[in-house]
Order: structure tokens, then sequence, then C-alpha cells
């Protein structure tokens, strides 16, 4: 496991981000502040647009399902 395998493992907490706030990913208007809970990044936060919050959202799922997956299958 790497260090960003284990960041996008954090929970996030999804807020309205303040007026005037630009999506970091592609500069469009935020409309969430997606912050990260625990970890080495607690309290560090984003600005996302509509899309781009819920890109982040499923790939963050996407990671967890994979892990639970690989989890499941493996033996000992």
């Amino acid at each position: 496991m790497t260090t960003n395998d284990f960041e996008l493992r954090q929970p996030i907490s999804i807020d309205d981000a303040p007026a005037g706030s630009i999506c970091e990913w592609c500069g469009k208007p935020a409309i969430h502040q997606l912050t990260a809970l625990g970890g080495p990044h607690h309290n560090e936060s984003g600005f996302f647009c509509f899309q781009c919050s819920e890109d982040f959202v499923r790939a963050i799922a996407s990671s967890l399902q994979r892990e639970g997956t690989t989890q499941a299958t493996t033996t000992f």
C-alpha cells in the first residue's frame, strides 16, 4: 500500500464552497468543499465544481471497492 492509497481511504466532509471559489481540477466555479478528516492531511480541503466532486468521490469509492475485492479474493 502506498501513501497515496492510504490517503484516499480517509473519510471526507462535503460542504458548500464559499462564494467565488474555483474548482481545483477544472477552474469552473466551485460548489463543494471536500475536507479530509483524519490522517496526514486532516482539515485540508479542496474546492470542486459539481462534476469534479462527483468524479473525486467515485474515484475514492472505486479504490475502496478494489481494495475490498482484493482482500476478499486473497487466500491464506
